[in-house]
């Protein structure tokens, strides 16, 4: 595991997954976010890595749209082959790369529908 210059403490780690659950929870169908805009939100903008972390380990996450979370470029995640269908049966389109096409469906927290 990386190890950050500008750790959290244990208040700190608790305060941030449920800013990054409570963030997810908010993403509306047919849009996605990225990880690093949701970690920049909770207030750790280097810490990208870690709302992927957030969403892969925290119980009960699987009940957020958490396959509304893409990287910065559109890609899915490795490994979970449900993911862009999930995101297509909402209207989520792809390039011809495979990628999410980002410029349509990026959604911003705190962006009115």
């Amino acid at each position: 595991m990386k190890d950050y210059a500008d750790k959290m403490t244990p208040q700190q780690a608790r305060q941030f997954r449920d800013d990054v659950l409570n963030i997810v929870g908010q993403i509306p169908p047919g849009r996605v976010t990225t990880y690093g805009i949701i970690a920049a939100w909770a207030g750790w903008p280097s810490h990208s890595r870690m709302v992927g972390r957030t969403l892969r380990y925290t119980p009960g996450a699987e009940q957020l749209p958490c396959h509304r979370v893409v990287n910065m470029a559109g890609r899915t995640a490795p490994g979970w082959s449900q993911q862009r269908p999930l995101l297509q049966a909402e209207g989520v389109s792809f390039k011809p790369s495979g990628h999410v096409d980002m410029q349509q469906h990026l959604w911003q927290p705190g962006e009115v529908k």
